[in-house]
């Protein structure tokens, strides 16, 4: 494995890297991007994610980072987004205005804003805390690279997009109902969504050969099982936002 980045030049390499800005003029290069291997890998991270990861170890072997250098993942994602979010506006809501701020919300603030701000407090504590002991001074030092750590949110996030929009849209009917069955069944949703959200962020870091103890990413789990932490509630609240007014504008409707 080729080392990444040696412990006297980190600092230096990290000002001077252009895999970056390189990233962002690829968004708009649509001849770029492999849509493909992009669908391949979305379709893989809900039914064998650890397939993904191990093509991860395979980029990291041809390309000497561990990151993606296509946004592909990225501009496909926040376009299903921004069309399921489309779909609950188009089927409860009159007004246009609501439905483009509804829109912008969503991709800027809970995909984009909340997505900078959780791979940032990992890639901190990975390389902070994480990080195996170099047994010796002529050892290379490996990091965890942000842009990595943004790709592991967007790949945990995607299999919750299709449980918390996809699949909620269409059980939408049955959710808006009173009683006891709804409300078990909208918990579960979130449950279900919320335990792969993070069992998907630890293979994304447990694959990393530099790092230890990364069972620390399965520990939210537990809490999935019983009341939301107040993380998890912060986190999933900013979801829930829109799914609370599908229901009332359902409930507007049905007593219209």
């Amino acid at each position: 494995m080729l080392p990444t980045a040696s412990k006297g030049r980190t600092a230096s390499n990290v000002r001077a890297n252009p895999v970056f800005p390189q990233y962002l003029r690829r968004i708009v290069k649509w001849q770029q991007m492999d849509i493909e291997y992009t669908f391949w890998q979305m379709l893989h991270l809900c039914t064998s994610p650890k397939v993904v990861y191990q093509h991860t170890k395979y980029h990291k072997q041809t390309k000497n980072q561990w990151a993606r250098d296509d946004p592909a993942f990225i501009v496909i994602c926040s376009f299903l987004l921004a069309v399921s979010t489309l779909s609950y506006c188009a089927a409860y809501d009159h007004s246009t205005t609501h439905a483009v701020f509804v829109i912008i919300s969503v991709l800027l603030i809970h995909f984009l804003l909340i997505g900078v701000v959780l791979a940032t407090c990992c890639w901190f504590l990975t390389n902070n805390y994480l990080r195996e002991e170099a047994p010796n001074s002529h050892v290379v030092e490996q990091r965890v690279e942000w842009l990595y750590a943004f790709d592991v949110h967007c790949n945990s996030f995607f299999p919750m997009f299709v449980m918390l929009y996809v699949i909620h849209y269409f059980l939408s009917p049955l959710l808006v109902a009173h009683g006891f069955i709804p409300v078990l069944l909208s918990n579960l949703l979130f449950m279900v969504a919320a335990s792969y959200y993070h069992y998907l962020n630890f293979l994304g870091y447990d694959v990393l050969p530099f790092l230890e103890r990364t069972t620390f990413f399965l520990y939210p789990i537990g809490s999935c099982h019983c009341p939301f932490t107040y993380l998890d509630f912060e986190w999933f609240q900013s979801v829930k936002i829109l799914h609370e007014h599908v229901l009332q504008s359902m409930a507007m409707i049905h007593h219209g």
